[in-house]
């Protein structure tokens, strides 16, 4: 659907986009990630033929978009563009129904009202439909300008930023009509900041930095490259959300090293918790015992540390007490966080008269 080929964009001298290549098919959900200045809009607006490329070729179904006129790309593409600013005082319903302007014909501008109504409903838009757009809030906006694109009925859609001006709930309402569209057949591209959002919902993410593509496959694939720490500057963290199951990324502060090792006892959220600030301090923590598939478990995952792991849902076994037992041993220092399984083994370390500081993160002392 989508054909990017050794596409270049110089502006003002920078290599905006460097001999890029890119191909999105229909039925698929691609979001482009990366930091600022990495050159993710002008992507989305060669791809729509409004910046035209140096080098390299565009072609929409086959076809090279420069031999396109600007009606036949708005029959292929449709845009939602970042900034929503619009020049005059049109009703929220008038720009919905410009999305309408590519199939209509010169001498007949009796319009289907069916999109423009599917595409209103669709993005609870309809209430708005009488009030003029600027006195809409910024994300209402946004949602109008989406509901436009719909009712152009594209086989893409392109999308600058969606989510940016909208609120958590309207987030995850535009982003799910967009994967509704693309299991409908459609192809989507969409630039998009936060990348928890693009993790859960795209199938596919390409991460840009530098006017390159770096990195692109599966958005866990993605997430958990080291291109990622590489373009944003930026220790991070990659673990699973535990309401989602999608992929979720922490960026880490710069932590100094304290070449001092800790064991936190238990799992759940508060070793979780612990663990990271026992990281964030420089610090080279182990957990557990912690459940598994838990969140405190998933976080020495990704960390890369070492976890003593219990079956969830069961009593602490003693195996997993020995061996968290032994890995607190190793260390200099036991947090007590008092989450699950935190209590036998520091039972089992006091009884055991064992030398070490057993700091309690609960009551603020140590014993």
């Amino acid at each position: 659907m989508i054909d990017v080929d050794s596409l270049s964009v110089t502006l003002g001298g920078v290599d905006v986009l460097d001999s890029l290549d890119l191909r999105v098919e229909r039925g698929e959900f691609l979001g482009l990630v990366g930091p600022n200045g990495a050159g993710k809009t002008t992507l989305v607006e060669a791809i729509n033929g409004v910046q035209a490329p140096d080098r390299g070729t565009v072609r929409l179904d086959g076809d090279p978009i420069e031999g396109l006129s600007s009606r036949a790309v708005s029959r292929r593409v449709a845009t939602v563009p970042q900034d929503t600013h619009v020049g005059f005082s049109f009703r929220a319903e008038q720009i919905v129904e410009m999305g309408r302007t590519p199939h209509r014909s010169r001498l007949d501008w009796s319009d289907q009202e069916d999109p423009v109504e599917r595409a209103l409903e669709r993005t609870q838009t309809a209430t708005l439909r009488d009030r003029t757009v600027d006195g809409l809030s910024g994300g209402e906006r946004q949602r109008v300008l989406l509901a436009r694109a719909l009712a152009q009925e594209t086989p893409a859609l392109l999308l600058d930023e969606p989510t940016a001006s909208l609120d958590i709930n309207h987030q995850l309402r535009v982003l799910g009509l967009v994967g509704e569209s693309v299991a409908d057949g459609k192809a989507a591209v969409a630039a998009i900041h936060d990348l928890d959002l693009a993790a859960r919902f795209c199938d596919r993410l390409a991460l840009l930095s530098e006017g390159r593509i770096r990195v692109s496959g599966k958005p866990a694939a993605v997430l958990d490259d080291p291109a990622v720490e590489t373009a944003f500057d930026a220790e991070t963290v990659v673990t699973r959300d535990s309401a989602t199951g999608a992929p979720s990324v922490s960026a880490l502060e710069g932590r100094p090293d304290l070449d001092r090792r800790v064991h936190v006892a238990g799992g759940g959220e508060p070793a979780a918790a612990a663990v990271r600030s026992a990281w964030a301090a420089g610090a080279t923590p182990s957990v557990g015992p912690a459940p598994e598939g838990g969140v405190a478990a998933r976080l020495a995952e990704a960390l890369g540390i070492e976890v003593v792991t219990a079956p969830p849902f069961e009593p602490v076994s003693e195996r997993a007490v020995a061996e968290a037992v032994e890995a607190a041993e190793a260390a200099e220092a036991v947090l007590a966080p008092g989450g699950p399984g935190c209590a036998p083994v520091v039972e089992r370390l006091e009884n055991a008269r064992v030398e070490r500081t057993v700091e309690s993160t609960v009551e603020g002392r140590a014993d």
